[in-house]
């Protein structure tokens, strides 16, 4: 059956229902244990936490989430060069699902007669695991998604919309379930909950991978086999066995060498994989054309960086908003500060199905957007939010005291913004699918994830930011009206170039 006659799964490839899933428990797996991470950590020696001071648990929450997007890039070359997408996933999913019984075990080692700083070490080994095996999963199930259609094919835009829907679905019930666990319960509850979630994700990618056919097969597979066999799995374990060992290996030499030489280390190991990334585009590029459509993803790359600079305040000065401007009283009982961030997962999977089906529609009558112009859709969507916001931040504070503003404001800035999000996210992963050499796949795609770490990074920067224009302007700079502004531009600047990109994407849609 060809590709595009397969419309098992609501019109849809039957595999993207594995892949669906498996995404599913693999976000239920990632967002419980980031809800629980920095709560963990600061909380007190006696409740089984660490007792960190909040600035320190920030960093290494911000080391541990920039991370998670930046070695999808080292999966994917090993996914294109050497394993392929499936037996990547499996590396993974093992992988994670260890990382997050070791950060179990390292709360529940509290009491016992292991010292604290051997938790420790259970602790990070755990998080390094984890970023090692999100590294392995993530730009190879989206990949494989990418595979189930043509590039031509109408529907492919709107499979990622459901397969984002995935995400998100997972995204909103993981806090839920491990969120409750680890913070009601007992914290090892809550990271053995996000590590059941991995297993159950790997499991069901075991038994439904026939639906994928031969998609995601090791790259010198010659036959069109669609299980792994002894070797391959021979392999899998290897490579799981390596991870977890180098883990180990790592943090603890880490203890013992000279901070200086730890920073040229990481120094050593960024250049050196720049030049590695840079050589390996360069060797499976050829052509004017595909360098042409490199070009497209790597300009639409930036666009990515500065759209989640400002859609992820999410975390951060909406999370404030939220906590001391937002009024969060129903009769005796306060809605937490912490639940508005389940708002976006919410409109995603409830929006996520209407956008899917708006991009087979609008196609239908020629009316469907090139991926640039949905790009800019992105951002003016993004920034027309943050004026709601900047107008409800301007509302509570004008005056001698905090004046608290319904949560409806909030609500509404979240729907915009995942409006935006489902006009540009998804898209991209397709796009990246679409547009990259076929050798290249990948590593194109963990050079995508790499640019939503940069945006992570940037999103923190904001603030600061806001505060540096404002010493130099002499004016106050609300860093609400800034994003809007900065995203109102960056959107002119993507309408500017569509036709340009578009031409360079030759002929993909």
């Amino acid at each position: 059956m060809s590709k595009n006659a397969d419309k098992a799964f609501f019109g849809h490839p039957i595999g993207l229902s594995t892949l669906f899933a498996s995404e599913m428990w693999e976000r239920f797996s990632y967002y419980g244990m980031r809800a629980l991470l920095v709560l963990f950590l600061t909380s007190t020696f006696a409740s089984g936490g660490f007792e960190m001071a909040e600035l320190d648990a920030f960093t290494i929450y911000g080391i541990f989430t920039g991370l998670v997007y930046v070695t999808p890039i080292l999966g994917g070359m090993l996914a294109d060069k050497v394993l392929g997408q499936r037996k990547s996933i499996y590396i993974g999913g093992l992988t994670m699902a260890i990382g997050q019984f070791l950060l179990a075990g390292s709360a529940w080692l509290y009491g016992s007669d292991a010292s604290v700083e051997f938790r420790q070490t259970i602790f990070y080994s755990g998080l390094g695991i984890l970023i090692l095996g999100n590294g392995f999963f993530k730009p190879n199930i989206s990949t494989m998604v990418g595979e189930l259609y043509d590039n031509n094919d109408p529907r492919k835009d709107g499979g990622f919309t459901i397969f984002y829907m995935g995400i998100n679905l997972g995204a909103f019930f993981s806090p839920l379930v491990a969120g409750k666990l680890g913070e009601q319960v007992a914290w090892q509850y809550g990271f053995l909950a996000a590590g059941v979630g991995m297993v159950l994700g790997t499991l069901w990618f075991f038994v439904r991978s026939h639906t994928l056919g031969h998609v995601g097969m090791p790259p010198k597979v010659k036959t069109e086999r669609v299980r792994l066999i002894l070797k391959d799995w021979l392999s899998i374990l290897l490579y799981t066995i390596g991870i977890i060992a180098l883990i180990f290996a790592v943090i603890l030499l880490w203890k013992v060498i000279p901070a200086i030489v730890g920073t040229i280390i990481i120094y050593v190991i960024a250049v050196g994989g720049v030049i590695v990334l840079a050589t390996t585009i360069f060797k499976g590029t050829s052509g004017k054309t595909e360098w042409s459509r490199v070009g497209v993803i790597l300009v639409l790359a930036v666009f990515n960086i500065l759209f989640w600079s400002g859609f992820e305040q999410a975390g951060t000065t909406f999370n404030i908003f939220a906590r001391d401007n937002t009024q969060r009283m129903i009769g005796n009982w306060e809605i937490p500060a912490s639940w508005f961030q389940s708002i976006n997962a919410f409109w995603i999977v409830a929006c996520a199905p209407l956008f899917s089906v708006l991009w087979i529609k609008l196609d239908k009558y020629k009316l469907n957007p090139n991926t640039p112009m949905k790009f800019a859709w992105g951002l003016i969507l993004l920034s027309f939010g943050f004026v709601i916001m900047a107008f409800a931040f301007t509302r509570s504070t004008s005056g001698d005291a905090i004046r608290l503003v319904s949560p409806l404001w909030l609500i509404v800035v979240y729907l915009f913004h995942t409006f935006g999000e489902l006009c540009l996210s998804p898209i991209g992963l397709s796009m990246v699918t679409k547009l990259s050499p076929p050798k290249l796949v990948s590593t194109m795609m963990g050079i995508w994830f790499g640019s939503t770490a940069a945006g992570n990074f940037v999103a923190s920067q904001m603030k600061a930011i806001s505060i540096q224009l404002e010493k130099v302007l002499g004016t106050e700079i609300q860093v609400f009206w800034l994003i809007a502004i900065q995203s109102a531009v960056i959107a002119l600047v993507a309408i500017a170039l569509s036709p340009v990109l578009k031409k360079m994407m030759h002929g993909i849609k």
